[in-house]
């Protein structure tokens, strides 16, 4: 439940969030809560006997609990004693003579009614959805309006065919997504949005323990890789690094596809050599003694784009209100994740069994990026995986060249009219904006990948610069 259905002037009610079955810890799949109840309990006892709020409710509550967390910050203790040593409807009183709730409701409201409050999001368990998970244990659906609920799947090709028949109102996609399926490559053509993304870097080549004398691409010739989609970053950066170092990735190593949760057993079995993968699967391997490592995908590209939000078309045009509201939420969670100070707190609010199921400490390692490297070391890398919503239309067509060069699209297409389509950079921008985040002003810019500029103004001339290709 979110602290946003609760009465912010009752002293008997925290607003701290509840991130597991309303008890707060991390348990196994057959562990149960025997702790002492608290006021966390009772606020779950209270919230599962209320009757559900409407969305008009929900925003006039999710305003007066911002304005009562903004006067006393982030001690809810404080904010409890006073209330209960003054009186609720003294402090009330005082703070709505200070602050213009109606006003501040009323601006709300001009935003339109929610079409569809009730949503269903897909996603894949892996900490490049951090934003989209983490944000319905910690209440940002619910700050906009949205009674919005995650749902799993084990594979991007699931993820993918439950928003294409529309079993789930969006969705966490890979970013090169929203354009294959746009473009209809690999899939039936549908026009979809990508309003955010959601993570930068956060991936890395993992090697099996028996590989660590491997320096460089040239080393692995006739390894076995592992990537999770066709249309993935994970397979454009893989390509990319073993191109770049003289081996073609059609010809000199085998490159499979298999869903992210299955890699270390895979890499365990000895049936791949390595992958380049989202985490927690990254680390996961390093946890559990099955391999090391190798490179970050931070390495190869910094601040490349990873996961993404995306949405049909459709949806968003024929409910434009609860787009934004869900625009609105995304790029609110995505900017509290970006916070270096708050990962050990989204590391326990994403593990439990029904977002990630992963150990706590698995988590933390790759999000606050102090990590065992699986080779006797220690990395400390802040910015190990980063979370930042802007998607770059640069970045589009980035993707658009190595789509082309390993032949995953086969139809003539104007990068920029595609990238424009698809990759909403200047509604992020401006609605992050106002939300009172960063201001790009360009959507556009160039990129280094790996020592080498690439042009978004040029994309055919980088294309033609690769020596190794399908084309």
């Amino acid at each position: 439940m979110s602290i946003f259905n609760r009465d912010p002037f009752d002293p008997n009610k925290s607003l701290e969030h509840q991130h597991h079955a309303g008890c707060g810890h991390v348990h196994a799949a057959d562990e149960t809560c025997e702790h002492t109840a608290s006021a966390g309990d009772k606020n779950t006892r209270d919230e599962v006997d209320a009757p559900s709020m409407s969305s008009e409710d929900a925003m006039s509550q999710a305003i007066e609990t911002a304005v009562v967390k903004a006067v006393f910050g982030q001690s809810d203790v404080s904010r409890r004693k006073v209330l209960a040593a003054a009186g609720a409807g003294v402090v009330a009183s005082i703070v709505k003579d200070i602050f213009p709730f109606d006003t501040a409701k009323a601006m709300a409201m001009e935003v339109g009614q929610i079409e569809k409050p009730d949503l269903s999001i897909g996603f894949i368990p892996i900490t490049c959805a951090t934003p989209i998970i983490m944000a319905e244990p910690m209440g940002f659906y619910e700050k906009h309006g949205l009674n919005a609920k995650v749902r799993r799947a084990s594979g991007w090709a699931m993820v993918r065919d439950w928003a294409i028949t529309k079993e789930v109102d969006a969705a966490h996609m890979l970013s090169p997504m929203p354009l294959s399926i746009t473009l209809g490559a690999g899939s039936p053509k549908v026009p979809f949005y990508m309003p955010a993304i959601e993570n930068i870097n956060g991936q890395a080549i993992t090697l099996a323990n028996k590989h660590k004398g491997v320096k460089e691409a040239k080393d692995m010739k006739g390894f076995r890789f592992c990537v999770p989609f066709e249309y993935s970053m994970h397979n454009y950066l893989l390509r990319y690094y073993l191109a770049e170092g003289g081996l073609h990735p059609d010809k000199d190593v085998q490159i499979r596809v298999v869903p992210p949760p299955e890699m270390v057993a895979n890499l365990k079995a000895g049936n791949v050599d390595g992958y380049l993968a989202p985490d927690p699967f990254n680390q996961r391997a390093v946890y559990e003694n099955a391999g090391f490592l190798f490179k970050l995908s931070k390495e190869i590209w910094e601040g490349h784009p990873c996961c993404a939000f995306a949405i049909s078309q459709e949806f968003a045009n024929t409910h434009p209100n609860t787009f934004l509201a869900l625009f609105k939420s995304i790029v609110d969670a995505t900017a509290y994740a970006s916070a270096s100070e708050n990962r050990k707190e989204i590391a326990s609010a994403i593990a439990p069994r029904n977002y990630l199921n992963q150990p706590v400490t698995v988590l933390e390692q790759v999000l606050t990026g102090k990590y065992a490297d699986g080779k006797g070391g220690i990395g400390n890398d802040p910015d190990r995986i980063d979370f930042d919503p802007m998607p770059w239309h640069s970045m589009a067509i980035w993707i658009l060249t190595q789509m082309k060069r390993w032949k995953h699209v086969d139809t003539e297409f104007d990068y920029k009219a595609i990238a424009e389509e698809v990759y909403l950079a200047t509604k992020c921008n401006e609605l992050a904006k106002e939300m009172g985040y960063a201001d790009r002003k360009e959507t556009y810019k160039k990129h280094i990948i790996m020592g080498k500029e690439f042009d978004p103004d040029k994309p055919e001339e980088y294309l033609a610069s690769f020596p190794i290709n399908n084309i």
